[in-house]
């Protein structure tokens, strides 16, 4: 008896100390997530999700016909046919009337802007390894670590992109993720969808957009007044200059 007491207050001993190694533990885990949440959101709100209880699923959706959809490859065709629905590949203009077009002040409207080999390095350089990778499977860490290597093609890439109006196949695959807003969850228009894309082709969209913007500012196609969509202006500071 004596001995069988002696295990079990062994056991009991053994089992505190296991639980209060396992509680320092969590407690560090969670202050390190706390701390590097700054520069690495993703792997902090990976450990929050996986502390909740319960787990949102898409709920049963509503098709054309008015059937109640369950499958997950059905409720995917669903969402699918009604996000191609409100896309307009072509805007309809009134009869009569063209689209506007922007002349360019200085002549250049047909030459392609240059994209050095150093400005893609220097974007690589700078890439937030933490990202999620898009459906072609390339980390942003591989990218950032083979900047060098990868500069000179990625900038060939984009200039013959621009010249003959087409994107790379792989650049235009997405994972979409439908995210709920408000109203009948069963209704598909009540979600809006978030494109996974590459991140080869997003870098290439960036410099795509500086260069239309800068285009559009110069040859004056946005009035000083415009704030809405403008980087450095918000609604307080439309606010501030109208009050003013």
């Amino acid at each position: 008896m004596e001995e069988r007491a002696g295990d079990s207050r062994e056991y009991r001993g053994l089992v505190r100390s296991c639980r209060e190694e396992i509680r320092k533990t969590k407690a560090q885990l969670e202050l390190r997530q706390a701390t590097v949440v700054r520069n690495n959101k993703k792997c902090f709100y990976k450990y929050i999700n996986n502390k909740k209880r319960t787990k949102k699923s898409l709920q049963p959706l509503l098709d054309v016909r008015g059937n109640i959809t369950n499958k997950g490859e059905e409720k995917a065709e669903v969402l699918n046919a009604f996000f191609a629905s409100v896309f307009k590949g072509q805007t309809d203009y009134p009869q009569g009337r063209q689209p506007p077009v922007m002349e360019d002040m200085e002549g250049e409207q047909n030459k392609p802007p240059i994209i050095q080999k150093e400005t893609f390095n220097d974007v690589l350089c700078h890439l937030d390894t933490y990202k999620s990778m898009g459906p072609d499977g390339i980390n942003p860490r591989v990218l950032r670590e083979l900047a060098e290597e990868l500069a000179k093609p990625l900038s060939i890439i984009r200039q013959q992109s621009w010249l003959t109006g087409e994107v790379p196949d792989d650049w235009r695959l997405t994972s979409v993720t439908p995210f709920y807003k408000k109203g009948r969850k069963e209704d598909p228009g009540t979600y809006r969808p978030v494109s996974l894309t590459s991140v080869p082709g997003k870098i290439t969209e960036r410099f795509t957009l500086s260069v239309l913007t800068r285009h559009v500012k110069d040859n004056q196609g946005i009035r000083p007044r415009q704030h809405e969509f403008m980087k450095g202006r918000s609604c307080l500071i439309n606010l501030i200059s109208c009050y003013d």
